[in-house]
């Protein structure tokens, strides 16, 4: 038994490779791992965290669930990279705000408004949640190569799932005009995890970037999350675009 395991996350350094991506959820850590890697084998299993690793292509990889939300994800990032893991691409689900956005198109985040609270126990509300650069660039000219639909720019990241329904909270009114200011912003769609990612990437010297399927096409009411998210081009484009660091 090793005792230099992380607490939360049970992974020690150099058990997972540098490339990882983060989805929320832990049965999809599972899946990518058995429908995408080649050798998969799994590391850890413990809370919300369920982590595994191969390679892709040839390259090691790895992959590890974060669970729903900024306060878990930040428990992910930080003790994977007190691992010694480097580069990380969240890939998950996310609700439109973009009223043009349909269920099962892709968006890549260039940075996440940060209405989380998280983030801000790290750094003031003024200081942006950016992805990395090359990690940005990198989803694009993958999704560019697969010819698949895709649109980049800013996300959105909140603390509770139901609030985003102006009919579930105290003040209805307010809510919905929030939602109208994002969407007049230009503001594309709304997920749990990217402001803390990108502000702790950014703390910490590391990658960090966002890949999301759209599964809920109308922030204005109560949307219905549309079938099980397609993991093909979801999961390709962020491989391909995680092992372009090892090339």
């Amino acid at each position: 038994m090793q005792h230099n395991k992380e607490y939360h996350i049970d992974i020690a350094p150099g058990e997972m490779p540098e490339l990882v991506l983060l989805p929320g959820d832990p049965d999809r850590s599972r899946l990518i791992a058995e429908q995408f890697f080649d050798n998969p084998v799994e590391v850890a299993r413990k809370r919300e965290y369920w982590s595994f690793k191969g390679t892709y292509n040839g390259v090691p990889v790895g992959v590890c669930s974060t669970g729903i939300g900024c306060p878990s994800a930040a428990i992910a990032i930080e003790e994977l990279v007190k691992a010694g893991c480097r580069v990380f691409i969240r890939v998950g689900t996310a609700g439109a705000i973009n009223p043009d956005l349909k269920a099962g198109d892709v968006i890549i985040f260039t940075g996440s408004v940060r209405d989380d609270g998280t983030s801000r126990q790290y750094v003031p509300l003024e200081f942006p949640a950016v992805a990395d650069l090359e990690v940005t660039m990198g989803l694009m000219a993958a999704a560019k190569k697969r010819d698949a639909k895709y649109y980049v720019g800013i996300g959105h990241s909140k603390d509770s799932f139901y609030s985003e329904y102006p009919e579930f909270v105290a003040n209805p009114e307010a809510m919905r005009e929030h939602w109208e200011s994002l969407k007049k912003a230009n503001v594309l769609a709304t997920e749990m995890e990217s402001a803390a990612l990108f502000v702790i990437g950014h703390l910490r010297g590391v990658k960090v970037g966002t890949i999301c399927v759209i599964v809920g096409e109308n922030i204005d009411k109560e949307a219905k999350i549309v079938g099980k998210p397609p993991l093909d081009d979801l999961v390709t484009i962020a491989l391909d675009a995680l092992i372009a660091f090892k090339q």
